[in-house]
């Protein structure tokens, strides 16, 4: 797992000997301050987790890293528990008190892998998820939902032939589906690859139901889904052809 360190310069040196001690986890970045780090962080959506010494950084840390729409888990380090409830809050995934243990250090990594190898289970067509509305719990096919689209505080999610408004937020439900089937595409849109249509310069067309439905494209996200798609190359297609003619 790839990993970032945000801590002053005196406290991250025990927490970089850990991290090198510990096979799974790769160290791409230290950093003195919060707004350094989420800086980094909107350019890089390959780190996994961020070790974040609250007693230097404050809890203001929380908000900063939480806010981003690719925000790394979080294992938080402290010489007190006083933000502990409030970093669980933000579903940070562990809190160390100082003095540091190694073996404490990898339980909370343990702890992490596990959590993302759930997240990480691939789609198959039979993959179901419940969601809740009201007091009742409706069964979804995966390969059913059309898109997510954001409402302030709520989130719909759109399928074939019905629309289920819940009491979600974007991350959240983007952190549910699988990404081997779903991609974000803009801040308020999360689409099912298997119903595009067609890819425009800043939108792209979904097919629900019979029609055709246009969803705006962020620019911060088009290369991510033209990477996350299959695009015949020429040089494939020439060679196809040839060896068709």
């Amino acid at each position: 797992m790839n990993c970032i360190i945000i801590d002053d310069e005196a406290g991250s040196k025990q927490l970089e000997e850990f991290v090198s001690r510990c096979s799974s986890l790769n160290l791409v970045g230290t950093f003195n301050d919060s707004f350094s780090a989420v800086e980094w962080l909107i350019k890089r959506r390959n780190i996994d987790l961020a070790f974040i010494d609250v007693g230097s950084m404050g809890p203001g840390s929380f908000d900063l890293i939480g806010s981003l729409d690719n925000s790394p888990g979080m294992i938080v380090v402290s010489s007190t528990d006083q933000y502990a409830s409030k970093a669980f809050d933000y579903n940070v995934i562990d809190y160390l008190i100082k003095p540091l243990n190694y073996a404490r250090f990898t339980r909370a990594v343990d702890r992490t892998l596990r959590i993302n190898s759930y997240k990480n289970v691939l789609y198959s067509d039979d993959s179901e998820v419940f969601i809740r509305k009201d007091s009742t719990l409706f069964k979804l096919k995966m390969n059913d939902i059309v898109y997510a689209e954001a409402l302030e505080n709520y989130v719909t999610l759109v399928t074939m032939d019905r629309k289920y408004i819940i009491h979600y937020t974007m991350k959240v439900i983007g952190k549910q589906l699988p990404s081997d089937l779903f991609t974000r595409v803009h801040r308020s849109y999360i689409v099912n690859k298997r119903m595009i249509r067609s890819i425009n310069e800043n939108s792209l067309d979904l097919v629900v139901g019979g029609t055709l439905k246009n969803i705006p494209v962020g620019k911060s996200f088009r290369h991510i889904l033209l990477n996350d798609i299959n695009i015949m190359e020429k040089k494939n297609y020439f060679t196809f052809k040839l060896a068709n003619a």
